[in-house]
C-alpha cells in the first residue's frame, strides 16, 4: 500500500509586495506545478479504475479420515456431485492423497483418507501439521475414530487425541470450519466391543464439541450414526456400500451448505432407492429403461439416469419425470437410476443393468394404426390419469409414448411410455392446463403417426403447512433448536406460516434466527419473515433456530409444534 501524501501548505504572504518579476516566476511554478499534481491524480485514478478485483480462491474442503473416507470413500464423490448440481461449484476438496473409482464420471477426488489410521495415532505421530501446510484447508469433514475403537481404545483417549488435532487445525488455519462426523456403527466379526465403543464415543462427542467450539472456528456435529444400518449400508460391517455412502453424503451436505453461504437444506430425507429396474431392446436398438417408483417424505421430482459405455465410467446421459427412459444402443451398455426430490436429495444407485443386442426376425416396417384422442380421469391437483384407444399392427405393439405440452401453445415433450393403452402422469402443477397425446411402437421401432391432443386442467391446491423441531446441541443450562423446518405441504404457495409450541416449565428462549419469534407464558410463537422467508412455494420448505436456557438437570426440550398458514 502506498504512503499517504502530506497534505498541502498554505504558504504565509510577504508583508512587501513581490516584483512583477517574482510574480510572474512564481505564478508559472505554481501553475506547473498543480498540472503535474493533477495528472498524477487522473492517472492514479484511472490505473485504479482500471485495475481488476482479484477473484475470490474458491472454498478449500478437507475430508480426512481413515478408509471410510479414502478408499474409494464415494461419499465424497456423491457429495461433490450434489454440490456442483445445486450451483455450489466454488469449492475445491484437497488432500494429499487422490481418490477415484466411484460411479461418476468426474469429480475431485482430493481427499486426507488414510487406510488403518487411528485419530491418536495421527495425533501421537504429529502427521496433520504436514498435510495441513500442504492443502490449506477452510473446511474439514472429519470422521475418524473407526480404527481406535477397533483398537479398544477409551473413548476419553480418543476426545483427546480430536482435541490435538483441532488445535493443529487451529495453529495453521484460525479460522477453520470444522465438521466432526458421529461415526457410522461397525459390527467386523471378532469385535464384540465395537458397537458399544462406537456409541459411547458418539454419545461423548456433542460434549466434547461444546467444549471446543469457537465463534471464530465453530465445531459443528454430524450424525452420520442414526439410520445406517451395517446389515444394508456396508459390504463388510465397517465399510459403506454404495447405499452407504449416499447415507453419509446426505448428513454432510446440510451441514456443509452454510459454511458456503447457503441455507441449511429443510428437507435433508433421501428418496428411496428405485426397485425393478429392467432395460429391454427392440430390433431398431432402442432401449427402454423401466422402474417402480420411488417414495420420499415430500414428493419424488424425477429420476437421473447414467450409463457406462465399454466399461468406462458411469455419466448421466438425461433426466426422467416418469419411470421409464429410452436410449439407443450403441456398444456395450450398462444402465443405473437414481431418484431425486425438490431439495436436491437423491437416491442410491440401483444396481447396474447390461443391455445387448436381441436377436431379431426379419425386418418389420409397417407402422401401427394411430391410437385415440387420450381422455383424462381421476385427475388432481398434481396428477392425471389418461387412458386411449388402443392401435393395432400387423406383428404386435409393444406400447406407447405419450407426450406432454404445457398451456395452449408450448411445445410437446416425451414424459414417459407405456406397455398399455393407460398412463398416470404425476409432479403437475395444481390449476394448470396441459396438453397430451400419444403415439405407439412396434417391437421393430416403428412408430405410428400421433393421435390427436387432449387437454387436460389439473385442480386447484389447498394451503398447509407442516413442522419439526431439532435438537442441534444442548448442555447443562440450555440448548440450540435447529434446523427447525417449515414446509409448504400444499400444492399452492402460501404467503406466510406460525408455528406454535410449548416450552417445558422453567425453560426461557434467550435468542432466535431465520424467524419473528414471541413468547406469551410457555406459548411461543414464531412467524416466516416478509420478504425472506414467509412465502414458501407449493412442496417448498425453510428453516429457523432458536436458543433457550433451562434448569439445570433438566434434559427436556419441546418437540410437539404445529404449524398454520394463510
Amino acid at each position: 500500500m502506498s504512503r499517504p501524501r502530506p497534505a498541502l501548505q498554505r504558504v504565509a504572504h510577504h508583508a512587501t509586495p513581490p516584483t512583477p518579476h517574482t510574480t510572474r516566476s512564481a505564478r508559472t511554478r505554481t501553475i506547473a506545478a498543480l498540472a503535474a499534481l493533477s495528472a498524477l491524480v487522473i492517472m492514479s485514478v484511472t490505473m485504479a479504475i482500471s485495475t481488476p478485483a482479484q477473484a475470490a480462491a474458491p472454498v478449500r474442503i478437507m475430508p480426512l479420515g481413515d478408509s471410510i473416507t479414502g478408499g474409494p470413500g464415494c461419499w465424497r464423490a456423491v457429495l461433490w456431485d450434489r454440490l456442483q448440481r445445486n450451483g455450489f461449484s466454488d469449492v475445491d476438496f484437497v488432500g494429499t492423497q487422490a481418490g477415484g473409482g466411484c460411479n461418476l464420471a468426474s469429480w475431485d477426488g482430493d481427499n486426507e483418507g488414510h487406510g488403518g489410521y487411528r485419530a491418536t495415532g495421527i495425533a501421537d505421530q504429529n502427521q496433520l501439521p504436514g498435510w495441513l501446510a500442504a492443502t490449506h484447508p477452510d473446511v474439514v469433514l472429519m470422521h475418524l475414530g473407526t480404527n481406535d475403537i477397533w483398537s479398544n481404545t477409551p473413548t476419553a483417549t480418543i476426545l483427546a487425541a480430536y482435541g490435538t488435532l483441532v488445535d493443529q487445525m487451529r495453529a495453521s488455519n484460525p479460522d477453520t470450519k470444522i465438521l466432526v462426523a458421529q461415526i457410522i456403527p461397525m459390527t467386523p466379526s471378532g469385535c464384540s466391543w465395537c458397537p458399544s465403543g462406537v456409541t459411547a464415543l458418539n454419545s461423548a462427542i456433542p460434549g466434547w464439541a461444546a467444549s471446543r467450539t469457537t465463534a471464530r472456528s465453530p465445531i459443528t456435529v454430524v450424525d452420520q450414526y442414526t439410520g445406517f444400518d451395517t446389515s444394508v449400508d456396508t459390504s463388510d460391517g465397517v465399510h459403506p456400500d454404495d447405499s452407504g455412502f449416499q447415507k453419509m453424503s446426505d448428513r454432510w451436505y446440510p451441514a456443509l451448505i452454510p459454511l458456503l453461504g447457503g441455507s441449511t437444506p429443510g428437507d435433508t430425507t433421501p428418496p428411496t432407492t428405485p426397485t425393478g429396474f429392467t432395460a429391454t431392446v427392440d430390433c431398431s436398438l432402442r432401449v427402454t429403461l423401466r422402474w417402480t417408483a420411488s417414495t420420499d417424505n415430500a414428493a419424488v421430482t424425477g429420476y437421473d439416469v447414467f450409463r457406462s459405455a465399454n466399461g468406462a465410467a458411469f455419466i448421466s446421459i438425461g433426466t426422467a419425470t416418469a419411470t421409464s427412459f429410452s436410449d439407443t444402443l450403441s456398444g456395450m451398455y450398462q444402465y443405473q437410476v437414481r431418484a431425486r426430490d425438490a431439495a436436491g436429495n437423491t437416491s442410491g444407485f440401483t444396481a447396474p443393468v447390461s443391455v445387448v443386442p436381441p436377436p431379431c426376425p426379419p425386418q418389420d416396417t409397417q407402422p401401427p394404426t394411430t391410437p385415440g384422442t387420450p381422455t383424462a380421469s381421476a385427475t388432481t391437483a398434481t396428477s392425471a390419469t389418461l387412458a386411449w384407444t388402443a392401435s393395432t399392427d400387423n406383428v404386435r405393439v409393444t406400447g406407447y409414448d405419450v407426450y406432454r405440452a404445457p398451456g395452449s401453445g408450448g411445445s410437446f415433450a416425451l414424459v414417459g411410455t407405456s406397455p398399455t393403452s393407460s398412463f398416470t402422469d404425476s409432479g403437475l402443477s395444481a390449476a394448470t392446463t396441459y396438453r397430451y397425446q400419444v403415439r405407439a411402437r412396434d417391437a421393430a421401432g416403428n412408430a405410428s403417426t400421433f393421435s390427436a391432443a387432449a387437454t387436460v386442467q389439473t385442480a386447484g391446491g389447498t394451503a398447509g403447512c407442516s413442522a419439526t423441531l431439532t435438537l442441534q446441541t444442548g448442555w447443562g443450562g440450555g440448548y440450540v433448536m435447529q434446523p427447525n423446518t417449515v414446509t409448504n405441504t400444499g400444492a399452492a404457495a402460501i404467503s406466510g406460516w406460525t408455528v406454535t409450541f410449548t416450552l417445558p416449565a422453567g425453560h426461557t428462549v434467550t435468542g432466535s434466527w431465520n424467524a419473528t419469534v414471541t413468547v406469551s407464558g410457555q406459548t411461543v410463537t414464531a412467524r416466516g419473515i416478509a420478504g425472506q422467508n414467509a412465502t414458501l412455494g407449493a412442496g417448498a420448505g425453510t428453516t429457523w433456530g432458536f436458543q433457550a436456557s433451562r434448569p439445570g438437570g433438566d434434559t427436556t426440550v419441546p418437540s410437539t409444534v404445529s404449524c398454520t398458514s394463510p
